[in-house]
């Protein structure tokens, strides 16, 4: 199961997950530099449980072993993170990333302690991400690639299942494997994704530091999602459907496109609707003929309330 997206839409620019993101690629970069040099350098950089140096519970999470390992763990990331930062507040969500790195690298230690392989990844650190984020929007939906006989099947899998197989298939290794067999480490994804979970309640407790407001406040969103997926409900009785469309007081006042998917079952219809200047909250947008049949043929309407709050 390969993610592709998840339905949550951050409401601020996520510049601490961003900002790891790009120091993970320049260091990749330091690596591709290394030739020859570069089985030492992860040696000396990578987490090797046998020899213990306290900087490298620090530098093992941004070193990785080639561009597709690089590739998985900073598109999860892209994935889970920016909704994580976006709930914690960017200091917040930095010193949570970093104890997920750490617990994970300490629960690798005590499995393997006499290993002399270097450990590297941001695995477990992300995996602590992906257990805040399995707390926090557990029924989000995951937009998820699954290549059955060549023959490529999008769905939407809630996050809770999504996360929860994951979790699963992890263990599963963990118990099949001795040590870092594979060079996998598996306990580090384990422990990253458990003290996950424990970290953020414990953060969650923490009050936000004033810097965390400002930098809120100057990555807040001034715009609400351009894409927004509507999952229309009605009665039985009632041809006409009716959903919810949010937008911001600065797109009500001056108007906006947007482009909605209409789920309905696992089939999702996409149409281009305009909000009009002036509209005002609780405003219902009638879209004709996009609701239920009706018996001579013809169809009801979709009927989306206006729902206008701040983007931030």
């Amino acid at each position: 199961m390969i993610p592709l997206r998840d339905t949550i839409q951050s409401k601020s620019y996520p510049v601490v997950n961003t900002t790891i993101i790009v120091l993970n690629g320049l260091i990749f970069l330091v690596e591709l530099g290394q030739g020859s040099k570069l089985n030492q350098f992860i040696f000396d950089y990578g987490l090797v449980p046998a020899r213990l140096q306290p900087f490298t519970l620090l530098s093992f999470m941004f070193i990785h072993g080639g561009f597709w390992h690089l590739l998985g763990n900073m598109w999860s990331l892209y994935i889970f993170g920016d909704n994580v930062e976006d709930r914690l507040g960017s200091i917040r969500y930095l010193v949570f990333y970093l104890f997920c790195g750490w617990a994970s690298g300490l629960a690798h230690l005590f499995t393997n302690w006499n290993s002399e392989i270097p450990t590297i990844g941001a695995s477990g650190a992300i995996a602590g991400v992906m257990g805040a984020y399995l707390i926090l929007y557990p029924r989000s939906r995951i937009l998820t690639f699954i290549p059955i006989f060549f023959i490529p099947y999008f769905i939407e899998i809630p996050a809770f299942f999504f996360l929860g197989i994951w979790f699963f298939i992890q263990f599963l290794s963990a118990a099949g494997t001795y040590g870092q067999q594979g060079g996998i480490a598996w306990w580090a994804h384990i422990g990253g994704f458990v003290f996950g979970i424990v970290f953020l309640k414990l953060f969650l407790k923490v009050p936000q530091l004033g810097v965390s407001d400002k930098v809120r406040g100057a990555t807040s969103k001034k715009r609400t999602p351009r894409l927004q997926v509507i999952r229309p409900m009605g009665s039985k009785d009632d041809p006409h459907l009716y959903g919810e469309i949010s937008i911001t007081p600065r797109e009500a006042e001056l108007g906006t496109r947007k482009l909605v998917n209409i789920a309905q079952g696992f089939q999702k219809h996409p149409f281009r609707i305009k909000v009009p200047p002036g509209v005002k909250d609780g405003t219902v947008l009638r879209l004709a003929g996009l609701g239920r049949k009706i018996e001579d043929g013809q169809r009801g309407d979709l009927r989306l309330k206006v729902l206008i709050s701040p983007w931030k």
